[in-house]
């Protein structure tokens, strides 16, 4: 393990890259655990293959979640190799959920790639979906040392959240723009903290549960994880409107075009003047936008003030996840690269 006095002055992408080193020979294994189908489709997911099966120079993404596993073991005084098990568990979920995601929001590319469901088919990606799940669940219950069950009670939990928060959000889909039954942006923070909060919380927690944090501590992490989820989607809704697509991998305006209900158009419609008229109106049509009305309806969320608002809800988010992290003692070499990161994902433009 790299020492602190090295680690700590290290840049956000630095901090990310010697993460994904330590986990990725663990997660290696754990997918080889699974039926060769299910495997190659995992791989395809993360980036390591073709939809043919063939390897590729691929990557695992940013690797957020496991990162924090890591970063808060040794914030609780632990080393990393202590918690690779949940990182791998964590990276498992997260796998899972984005390929059930891609499925129920109907997104055709991920990272400039086809989604599983596209390139293999909805069923096998449902079923190599739920193998994924019983993987995770099965890698933190086999896991070495005296941890291992609360560790399975902490991913348990946050599952439990992320399907409320799942729910949630394909309820939206249901509710109007405006009147009394429209989702108003508390309801939004409410569903991202559940849906993407809790994973990156727990990814948090997971690192002090496997350390043997007290739980005062073990509650920060996860509190701090899951107010990092907020300001994460945040950033994300933010992406997914004004993002360039050969950064986020998917078209200029793709949210707006399906209709999603994201924070920067429900922060616009909730704010008074005529762009949220008409904005509102430009919506309630129910018709899919094409690439005139796309533009024509970011214009509107910006002049009402919905990207600044989406903006400063995740600076707000990352201001008390440090008050979670600073609220308890913990290494500071550690801590320093948690608070590294803060920043680096809230301003990434992909």
């Amino acid at each position: 393990m790299t020492p602190p006095s090295v680690t700590r002055r290290s840049t956000a992408p630095q901090v990310l890259a010697r993460c994904r080193d330590l986990v990725r020979p663990a997660l290696v294994r754990a997918v080889q655990q699974l039926h060769p189908w299910h495997a190659e489709m995992s791989a395809f997911s993360l980036g390591w293959c073709a939809a043919d099966g063939s390897p590729v120079q691929g990557s695992q993404g940013k690797g957020v979640r496991q990162a924090l596993t890591l970063l808060a073991a040794e914030a609780a005084g632990a080393p990393a190799e202590d918690a690779v098990v949940g990182a791998v568990a964590v990276e498992l979920i997260h796998v899972f959920s984005l390929l059930h995601d891609d499925i129920m929001d109907g997104d055709e590319t991920r990272r400039q790639r086809a989604t599983v469901w596209k390139a293999y088919g909805t069923g096998p990606a449902i079923l190599a979906g739920d193998a994924l799940f019983a993987l995770a669940v099965r890698t933190l219950a086999d896991a070495p040392g005296a941890h291992s069950a609360e560790a399975v009670r902490h991913l348990g939990a946050a599952l439990t959240d992320l399907v409320h928060g799942q729910a949630e959000d394909l309820l939206f889909e249901k509710r109007p723009w405006t009147g009394p039954e429209a989702v108003r942006p508390h309801e939004y923070r409410w569903m991202a903290e559940h849906k993407t909060g809790a994973l990156l919380g727990c990814a948090a927690g997971l690192g002090g549960v496997l350390a043997g944090a007290p739980p005062a501590t073990v509650d920060a992490l996860t509190d701090a994880g899951r107010h990092l989820g907020v300001a994460f989607q945040a950033v994300d809704d933010v992406l997914g409107i004004w993002g360039d697509p050969e950064l986020t991998g998917k078209p200029v305006h793709s949210d707006l075009r399906r209709l999603k209900k994201t924070y920067p158009v429900l922060a616009a419609l909730a704010a008074d003047g005529p762009a949220a008229g008409r904005l509102a109106a430009l919506l309630g049509t129910g018709v899919p936008l094409d690439d005139g009305a796309a533009r024509r309806a970011a214009d509107l969320v910006e002049e009402a003030g919905g990207r600044a608002a989406t903006l400063a809800e995740a600076h707000r988010q990352l201001d008390s996840a440090r008050r979670s992290l600073e609220g308890v003692p913990l290494a500071p070499a550690a801590l320093d690269e948690i608070l590294a990161l803060l920043p680096f994902l809230v301003d990434r433009t992909g």
